[in-house]
């Protein structure tokens, strides 16, 4: 991990009154270009070559000649080879002279080398570093293992697909698509061999990432992905905000379950098992009587990565969880940085982080508002990473 000290002295050389915030141009930039561009910062989308005209033409901002802002979001484009190109010294340096602010997503994760991103990216970071690595369920110390640390609700696991006894997922990645998931249900062990044996045959999923699956309950209910905001800076009132709800759509668990189940029953083997590939989101809220527990457990979560993970996690993240029947929660994942969802609050904010501001809050918006209170308290050591 890189000596905070490097990445203090970075920031240092930058004039703290032309601040830029970059982004990886992917996953939830829109929501950052938004929020930046809202509280009157220029911003920066790091594109990758072939996949670069959603920032460089339709979302591109427009400005009239005193620089106020008539249409779109992104102020400039890098179009790069690779994504992961963003880390080469060279273009580092083009970040540091232009005095960008990055804000990681979980493309720059996916795309950039985690060892790179945590021992070479000297760039100031708006957000937790040493954290990122938790969401690789390979890592020994992964968000289940924080979740277990800090006695959070989390489904059962099952080391052995042998034990399944009620309705599990299993969790592995798409043998073709190695972002996505090659996720599937089985409810016995008799289903598990037939299904697993489907998905190889199909080349979905492979041997090697199925014996290093996942395997946990299924928790029957629906899917909560909770965006919070830690504030470091904070004195008066909460340091957790709760900002907005969201929940996912799925491709192709969501055509499946539009179908009536005779129709469902005609589909040839290779459609008859849906595959878990998230293609949009929605908003949503929770039953005022709810919202006591999900503040408890965001506030146990940041309390944990405090001890864990100095300094703990800092500005956005994420709680992914399901409820059961009784109305328990259930984390089945956790994104430490800006969640996928997140597009669903630009431009309108969202319930709740609209309610607690008194104004439109998005969670790119508030997480740029943070950078704007550190800059004016003299605090941004505090917000970077």
């Amino acid at each position: 991990m890189l000596d905070p000290a490097e990445v203090r002295n970075k920031l240092k050389g930058y004039d703290h009154d032309d601040i830029k915030i970059g982004v990886i141009a992917s996953h939830s930039a829109l929501d950052v270009c938004d929020g930046a561009v809202d509280e009157g910062f220029p911003t920066l989308a790091i594109c990758q070559e072939g996949r670069e005209k959603t920032y460089d033409n339709y979302f591109r901002t427009i400005r009239d000649q005193d620089g106020e802002r008539l249409r779109g979001v992104v102020d400039e484009t890098w179009v790069l080879d690779r994504f992961g190109d963003i880390i080469d010294e060279e273009n580092q340096q083009r970040l540091v002279d232009e005095n960008v602010l990055f804000v990681p997503n979980r493309s720059f994760t996916a795309y950039a080398s985690l060892d790179r991103i945590e021992d070479e990216f000297e760039i100031p970071m708006v957000g937790s570093r040493n954290l990122l690595r938790t969401e690789e369920r390979d890592e020994e110390k992964d968000y289940y293992w924080l979740l277990e640390k800090a006695g959070l609700p989390f489904p059962k696991k099952y080391e052995d697909p042998e034990d399944i006894d009620r309705l599990v997922m299993v969790k592995l990645p798409h043998k073709e698509k190695r972002l996505e998931r090659g996720f599937f249900t089985a409810a016995s062990y008799e289903e598990y061999e037939e299904k697993s044996q489907q998905l190889l045959e199909t080349d979905v999923i492979t041997e090697a990432d199925l014996e290093d699956a996942r395997i946990e309950e299924y928790i029957i209910g629906p899917v909560f992905n909770f965006d919070f905001f830690y504030s470091p800076i904070t004195e008066n009132g909460t340091k957790v905000e709760l900002l907005g709800v969201d929940w996912r759509f799925e491709t192709s668990l969501d055509g499946h379950v539009r179908l009536p189940a005779p129709q469902q029953m005609t589909l040839n083997e290779e459609q008859k098992v849906p595959e878990y590939t998230v293609c949009g989101h929605n908003s949503a809220t929770l039953r005022e009587s709810q919202i006591e527990k999900v503040f408890e457990m965001a506030e146990t979560y940041v309390e944990a990565t405090k001890e864990h993970y100095d300094p703990g996690i800092i500005g956005p993240f994420c709680l992914q969880t399901c409820v059961d029947k009784d109305l328990n929660f259930y984390i089945y994942d956790v994104a430490p940085r800006v969640g996928g969802g997140t597009n669903v609050h630009m431009n309108v904010g969202h319930p709740y982080g609209n309610t607690f501001w008194g104004e439109r809050m998005s969670t790119g918006r508030r997480l740029i508002r943070e950078v704007k209170r550190a800059l004016e308290r003299d605090e941004l050591e505090k917000l970077v990473t």
